[in-house]
C-alpha cells in the first residue's frame, strides 16, 4: 500500500515549495500563517521554532525544526532561519538556508546523517490569504549522505540526489478543505552511490543514475483539521491524492562485489509514466516503461545477460472501502517484444529449436465488485480473517485483452461474464456466473513437437495434452484452433456448443 508518511512529506513539499502567479496580495505574516497551518500535518510536538521576529514588511522565522517519530525510525530536519519578505508588487519572496540537516534515528539506535542543500533557490508566493500560489526556481537541489553512526563505528561513503534547474508552481485554496494542485519540471536527476564496505578488505557498492526531463503534476485534497487526526488514518478522515510523472528517458549502471560476488549491470529507458490516485474509496496506480535496455553480468551466472523490451506495464484499481455498489476493479499487465541474448537462450534451448521472435504478453481484466470490509482498517481485516470470508464480491468480469505470442505460439482471447451472488452453489464455492469467452490458439502442436524435441517433455506427457486440446478445441486451420465456453442463466455450461455440464 502507499506510504502515508512519505504522502504526508510529498504533501507538505508541494505545498511550501511550488505555485502559479496570481493578481493579489498577500503579506509576510498571511505567508508565515500558511505554512504553519500546512505544518500541522506533524502534530503539535512536531515542529519547534527557536523565535518570531516581526518588522516591516519582514517576518523571520529563527531555528525552525520538523521532527516526526513513530515505533520504527524518527526523523529530524533543523531548517535554521526562514525569512519572509514583503515585495512591492504585493508578493512575498522566501529566503532559507543554502543547507540543512536531516536526520534519521532508527529503531536500533543507528543514527543517519544527510544534508539538504539548495542553489541559487526563488520562491516568490502571491495571491491572497485563502489562495496562496507558489512559484519556485532553483538551479539545484541536492540531498547527500554524510555519515551513519552506531556506536562507536561510523560509516561513511557518497550517496546524492540531485535535482538540476527545477520550476515549480502550485495553487493552494483553503474551505471546508485544502484544495492544492502542483506542478514541477527538472531538466536532469543525478543519483550516485559510492560506497566501500567497512572491514572487507576492498568490497564495495557503486551505482549511478541519470533521469532526464523529469515532469510531475497533481492534485491533493486535504482536511483543514489535520492536526486533530493521526497521521496513519489521513486517507480514511478524507485526503485524496491523485498525481504522476513522466520522465522521458534515463541510463543507469551498477557495480557491486561483495561476500566473493562480483555483479555490474546497466541499462536505459525510453519513457516512463507513473500514475496514482487514492481515497477513502479506491486505489488506482499506473506505470510504464517504454524501450527497456538492459546487460548484467555476475560472478555466480556463466554468461553475460541482455534483456531488451519494447515495454513493460502495470496497472490496477482497486477499492479499500466497504461498499454497497459495485464499484470498478481490474488489473492490466502489458510485455511487449521482449528480447533475450542468444547466451541466455542457449541454457535452454542450445539447438535453437525454439523461435526466437520477440516475445509478448499482455493481459487486461476489468470488472465490478462489492467491497465487503474496509482494507485501511485492521478490525475489519481480523474479522475478516476469522470469518473466513472473502474481501470481494465479484459482480462483472471482463477480458479485455488476452495476447500471448512466444516461442511460436499464439493465445488471443476475449470474453465477458456477470455473477448472481445469492446462488452460492451451483458453481460453490464461486457465486454462479453467467457468459461467454472465446479462446483462439495458433502453434500449439508445433510447439508441443519442439519441446518434445528438446527434451524438454516426454512423448507420452504430448499426447495426453493433444487429446486434452482435442476435447475442448475445434480446428479452424492448419495447427489453429479456438475453444468458446458459454455458461447459461440456468448453471448450463457449453463448449464449442456442446453441452459438458
Amino acid at each position: 500500500m502507499t506510504n502515508l508518511t512519505g504522502m504526508r512529506s510529498a504533501v507538505c513539499l508541494a505545498a511550501l515549495i511550488a505555485g502559479s502567479a496570481a493578481q493579489a496580495d498577500v503579506t509576510a505574516a498571511q505567508v508565515w500563517e500558511d505554512w504553519k497551518s500546512q505544518m500541522a500535518l506533524y502534530g503539535e510536538d512536531g515542529i519547534s521554532i527557536g523565535a518570531e521576529e516581526t518588522s516591516s514588511g519582514t517576518v523571520t522565522v529563527r531555528d525552525l525544526a520538523v521532527n516526526y517519530a513513530d515505533d520504527d525510525v524518527a526523523f529530524e530536519m533543523n531548517i535554521g532561519d526562514i525569512i519572509f519578505n514583503e515585495q512591492s508588487d504585493g508578493t512575498v519572496r522566501v529566503t532559507m538556508a543554502d543547507s540543512y540537516p536531516f536526520v534519521i534515528t532508527a529503531e536500533d539506535g543507528t543514527v543517519i546523517n544527510i544534508e539538504v542543500s539548495q542553489t541559487n533557490v526563488d520562491m516568490i508566493v502571491s495571491g491572497d490569504p485563502d489562495a496562496m500560489n507558489y512559484d519556485v526556481t532553483a538551479d539545484q537541489y541536492k540531498i547527500a549522505f554524510v555519515d551513519a553512526v552506531n556506536g562507536d563505528v561510523t560509516f561513511g561513503g557518497d550517496a546524492t540526489l540531485t535535482a538540476n534547474n527545477v520550476t515549480a508552481s502550485s495553487t493552494s485554496t483553503i474551505g471546508e478543505t485544502r484544495e492544492t494542485s502542483y506542478s514541477a519540471t527538472v531538466d536532469v536527476i543525478d543519483m550516485l552511490v559510492d560506497f566501500q564496505i567497512p572491514g572487507s578488505g576492498g568490497e564495495y557498492v557503486a551505482a549511478a543514475a541519470k533521469y532526464n526531463d523529469l515532469s510531475v503534476q497533481g492534485e491533493v485534497s486535504m482536511p483543514v483539521d489535520v492536526e486533530q487526526i493521526a497521521p496513519g488514518q489521513l486517507v480514511a478522515a478524507g485526503m485524496t491524492t491523485a498525481g504522476g510523472y513522466i520522465i522521458e528517458s534515463s541510463d543507469f549502471v551498477v557495480d557491486v562485489n561483495a561476500e566473493d560476488n562480483q555483479f555490474a549491470a546497466s541499462g536505459s529507458t525510453g519513457q516512463a509514466t507513473f500514475t496514482v490516485a487514492m481515497s477513502d474509496a479506491a486505489v488506482a496506480y499506473d506505470t510504464a516503461v517504454d524501450d527497456l535496455d538492459l546487460s548484467m553480468q555476475s560472478s555466480e551466472l556463466p554468461l553475460p545477460i541482455d534483456i531488451n523490451m519494447a515495454r513493460y506495464g502495470l496497472s490496477f484499481e482497486v477499492p479499500i472501502a466497504e461498499t454497497e455498489e459495485p464499484a470498478p476493479m481490474g488489473i492490466s499487465f502489458d510485455l511487449i517484444d521482449l528480447t533475450m541474448s542468444d547466451g541466455l537462450w542457449n541454457l535452454f534451448d542450445p539447438g535453437s529449436i525454439l523461435p526466437r521472435n520477440p516475445a509478448t504478453i499482455q493481459l487486461s481484466l476489468q470488472g465490478t465488485v462489492r467491497a465487503m470490509l474496509n482494507v485501511m482498517d485492521p478490525e475489519d481485516q481480523m474479522a475478516m480473517a476469522m470469518g473466513g470470508g472473502a474481501p470481494f464480491e465479484p459482480e462483472t468480469l471482463v477480458l479485455e485483452t488476452l495476447n500471448i505470442d512466444a516461442a511460436g505460439a499464439l493465445v488471443t482471447g476475449e470474453g465477458a461474464f456477470t455473477f448472481d451472488n445469492t446462488d452460492m452453489q451451483s458453481f460453490a464455492p464461486l457465486p454462479r456466473p453467467e457468459g461467454e469467452a472465446k479462446v483462439e490458439i495458433t502453434g500449439f502442436n508445433t510447439l508441443l513437437d519442439n519441446l518434445v524435441a528438446m527434451g524438454v517433455v516426454p512423448e507420452q506427457d504430448v499426447m495426453g495434452a493433444r487429446m486434452m486440446m482435442g476435447m475442448f478445441a475445434r480446428s479452424t486451420g492448419e495447427d489453429s484452433m479456438e475453444t468458446a465456453v458459454e455458461i447459461l442463466p440456468n448453471g448450463q455450461v457449453n463448449v464449442n456448443g456442446n453441452r459438458v455440464r
